[in-house]
């Protein structure tokens, strides 16, 4: 064989690399040493044939693994199937290719990283390619890849789409990739990936399996939000109920913190019970992980939080990041050390250096005389403070790496700490002031006024608040900020929104102090967002709804500390303007914390007569859904009462009756609810059309679904004129309670148009609501399956919500369902869990089950099974019903037999 297929020097330009790893090797090497020694070395020359008669060449070995370069893909993929045909221990393998570059005996670069993502997601004997290689190998005799699709890796910001090599004499049927597309929880994708934390990480991850608090600590900017979200990363596949970020550094206010920990993981405050009384209880049963990241600025509240969910459950597990351990009995504090400097240029504070500054110039390189001592004397000088190291590499954009380490002596000077004193903060503040001395005095004015934005800005809202009109007065100094990777940029669907790293905020916030600004600056983020609700309801109220729900949601944190600013500095009318919009315009998403803003200043409002009262009165009749029907009621009749006050912005005629014949359905006077709607629908406008839907609601329950029916097809026609997307959805679910005892498939078609309309319209309250309805109909007609997956969806989205008069419905649909495929324990369970709200009323059929139920069962087994459901707390019944639909759906209905033992939780 030719010298080409030995090469002696690395290949550069457009490389594949090879990632291999002996899976199980720990458990091989402590179960016997001396074998594993002998099939290691077996294992090692098997690779290097195979590696270097194929053309490639083998540069590091990574614990049992090895790592291979070939400038041809080709040669790469036979090498991978040359050495799986002779290994004899379980390899995974990993190729991607890309363009890169040697340094010294290394490479650096996201092809690296790629490939070893690759890899990961693998099994013992199974070879996977990214698509960045199957695109050059084309066909191979006897070589066959098998498209797996589009898969997200852990540590990499976009998917990749995955190919398995098939081949004679090699495994072609592996367990699922380890991917985290399937795992629940809201773990965002990783901009950029994780350097020097591979060890630390493995401490962590069997830290995590012996304790269940682990706090990572350590100076800002170290590094602790990276890492924490890695190790969320590597432990989902143990959390099969999700891995939840919850981040507080938005979070200005302490009192807060049980609501943005609720808001995070889907739980709502129940009726009477405290948000941390309420989350415990969501919580209690459930095997996830918290990753709670910044918590040193609210540090007692995360505590209590913290204290509340480990003392009240048992299958929940905290991370924590905080500057300073929370005090919390049983913690374990873990100090994040900076990253390695000692080894030199092979360092892991030097490779992110060089990471990062090849992001920022593609043409960086160690080729000019000095520069690797000059970076290394740089990591060194930054105390290997991840943060620091990367504001220096972003530099490499318009400075030399020589001209970098000049200028931190100039620069860096040692900065006051403020309250702690200045070793919690001087290797950080060194590198921020550093970079904020660069900047021009525009630049620096819009950077701190970027500081009271939680959780991102666009250019409108920064404009306003930095006090121009026009955006484009502030849209260069952003793009100079963005540039100083001060300011990071995010991009979704054609819009961009900015977004700046929590420690440099922290900065900009005390530099605002400092200039005697902020007062002014919350001032007019608050009147920012105040307006923007005000001029938004136009939008909500019409065709141009998602748009709106879309910008809540993203603004949501800012909406907040909006009204949290204005109602702690004694503004009222701002806080009722911010509370009583939002609450009601974000009730299609079923984001109810805003209700409990409502409820908070409504008692200061009335005294102040504010102007938006009668809407802060509608807002606080939403607490309907939280199960306080009566105290809705007189809510929504004190805004009726205001209607006549011209001193009063009043709300759109209908919207407090409307509100009030809701609470009245939900309390148990269905013919209240009747008499309400039929006087709303003798109007015009919005008042007409939510009467209208009321009635098609309404009548069925109460006997009259002949008078639903002919009023049926002029409710969406009224709705759909009327053009909100959330009466629509309104009116085709009433179209489908109107037909479904005459007409069930015209209801059904009607519901699953619902649906569709639903989910694109992000009206999450219609698709839970609709998805009950049509269960009920897909049942009737046989589609078991599609029943109960719409139940279960239905039943998650309300718990999640907090909505518990429609939960307590769909679970008294269930129990109907229950006892028509003949599980008469198993509905009476479901139906006593669900007695306690008079929700239930509206549900079709329902007599009649309790009826046959009593009779199947006995008037003994029957009151004791539904004093059993009634006897659950609200998470306890969720866990049954959702357990027992597994059961079925897994199983079909001899799985779920009433002659087995009741599945309780």
């Amino acid at each position: 064989m030719g010298t080409d297929d030995h090469p002696t020097e690395l290949p550069s330009g457009q490389v594949t690399f090879l990632f291999t790893d002996i899976q199980g090797s720990t458990k091989r090497w402590e179960a016997d040493p001396d074998a594993m020694r002998l099939a290691l070395a077996n294992h090692d020359a098997v690779l290097v044939s195979a590696v270097e008669s194929n053309g490639g060449r083998l540069f590091k070995h990574t614990g049992d693994g090895m790592v291979a370069a070939f400038a041809s893909a080709l040669g790469a993929v036979r090498a991978a199937v040359d050495a799986q045909r002779q290994l004899e221990l379980p390899v995974r393998m990993g190729l991607a290719t890309g363009e890169a570059h040697a340094e010294g005996n290394d490479y650096f670069g996201p092809p690296l990283n790629r490939a070893a993502r690759v890899m990961a997601a693998g099994h013992g004997g199974q070879i996977l390619v990214a698509a960045s290689t199957a695109v050059l190998v084309g066909g191979i005799d006897g070589i066959e890849l098998i498209d797996l699709g589009s898969r997200r890796l852990r540590d990499l910001s976009e998917p990749l789409q995955i190919y398995q090599v098939g081949a004679a004499d090699l495994g072609r049927d592996f367990p699922p990739l380890r991917t985290v597309d399937t795992v629940p929880g809201n773990l965002p994708a990783p901009p950029t990936s994780l350097i020097g934390r591979d060890a630390q990480v493995d401490e962590l991850v069997a830290l995590v399996g012996d304790r269940r608090l682990v706090t990572l600590t350590g100076v800002g900017g170290v590094g602790k939000t990276r890492l924490s979200i890695r190790l969320a990363a590597e432990l989902s596949l143990r959390f099969p109920d999700g891995v939840w970020l919850v981040e507080l550094a938005p979070v200005t206010d302490p009192a807060a913190v049980p609501d943005t920990v609720a808001t995070a993981l889907g739980v709502t405050p129940l009726a009477g019970m405290t948000v941390l009384d309420s989350l415990a209880l969501a919580l209690s049963g459930r095997r996830l992980l918290i990753v709670l990241d910044n918590c040193e600025h609210v540090i007692d509240a995360a505590a209590r939080v913290v204290e509340a969910v480990l003392a009240r459950t048992s299958t929940v597990n905290v991370v924590a990041t905080s500057r300073e351990p929370l005090g919390v009995a049983g913690e374990h504090t873990w100090p994040v050390p900076p990253l390695d400097v000692g080894t030199g240029a092979g360092s892991p504070a030097v490779s992110l250096f060089v990471e990062r500054a090849k992001a920022a110039t593609p043409d960086f390189s160690f080729d000019h005389p000095g520069t690797i001592e000059a970076v290394m004397e740089i990591c060194r000088r930054l105390d290997g403070i991840a943060l620091a190291i990367e504001l220096a590499a972003a530099r490499m954009v318009s400075l030399s790496a020589e001209e970098v380490r000049d200028r931190l002596g100039e620069r860096f000077r040692l900065l006051s700490g403020g309250r702690r004193g200045p070793e919690r903060h001087q290797t950080l503040w060194q590198a921020i002031a550093w970079s904020y001395d660069l900047l021009s005095d525009d630049e620096r004015s819009v950077l701190t006024r970027c500081s009271v934005f939680a959780d991102g800005f666009d250019l409108r809202g920064l404009a306003a608040v930095h006090g121009v009109d026009d955006e484009f007065e502030v849209l260069d100094l952003v793009e100079a900020l963005v540039r100083r990777s001060l300011v990071v940029v995010e991009r979704q669907a054609g819009h961009t929104r900015y977004r700046v790293l929590e420690t440099i905020r922290q900065f900009g916030e005390e530099q605002l102090v400092a200039s005697g600004r902020m007062e002014a600056t919350r001032d007019a983020h608050a009147r920012w967002f105040r307006e923007q609700v005000v001029r938004r309801w136009a939008a909500w109220d019409g065709p141009g709804q998602r748009a709106e729900l879309d910008w809540l949601d993203v603004e949501f944190a800012n909406l907040r500390s909006a009204f949290r600013w204005s109602a702690d500095r004694g503004d009222i009318a701002g806080a009722t303007t911010v509370a009583a919009h939002v609450a009601v315009m974000i009730w299609p998403l079923q984001r109810f914390e805003p209700v409990g803003w409502s409820l908070e200043i409504l008692d200061r409002a009335v005294t102040a007569r504010v102007v938006h009262l009668p809407r802060l009165y509608v807002a606080a009749s939403l607490c309907l859904y939280l199960g306080e029907p009566d105290r809705a009621v007189g809510y929504a009749r004190a805004a009726t009462a205001l209607r006549d006050d011209e001193r009063l912005d009043p709300f759109e005629d209908g919207w407090s009756e409307m509100l009030e014949s809701l609470a009245h359905l939900f309390g148990g006077r269905i013919e209240r609810r009747v008499e309400v709607s039929a006087d709303l629908a003798r109007r015009t406008g919005f008042a007409r059309v939510v009467g209208l839907c009321g009635l098609t609601w309404a009548l069925p329950a109460v006997g009259r679904a002949d008078e639903a029916m002919a009023i049926a097809d002029e409710t969406v026609d009224a709705a759909r004129q009327f053009g909100n997307p959330f009466w629509i959805g309104w009116a085709l679910g009433g179209y489908g309670r109107a037909f479904a005892e005459r007409e069930p498939l015209r209801a059904l078609d009607a519901l699953r148009e619902g649906l569709a309309y639903a989910r694109d319209h992000r009206l999450g309250f219609w698709q839970a609501n609709l998805a009950q309805d049509a269960a009920r109909l897909e049942a009737s007609h046989g589609e078991l399956d599609d029943a109960l997956d719409l139940f279960s969806a239905s039943i998650d989205s309300f718990h999640r919500a907090g909505n518990v008069v429609f939960l307590a419905a769909t679970l008294a649909s269930l129990a109907v369902f229950f006892d028509r495929v003949e599980q008469h324990e198993i509905a009476a369970v479901v139906y006593g869990a669900s007695s306690r709200q008079a929700s239930i009323g509206l549900v079709p059929n329902l007599g009649d089950a309790v009826a046959h139920l009593r009779s199947v069962l006995g008037e003994h087994d029957f009151a004791r099974l539904t004093a059993e459901g009634m006897a659950f707390e609200i998470a306890d019944a969720v866990r049954y019903a959702q357990a027992h639909i597994r059961r079925i759906a897994d199983g079909g209905l001899l799985a779920a037999s009433s002659d087995d033992a009741p599945l309780v939780p």
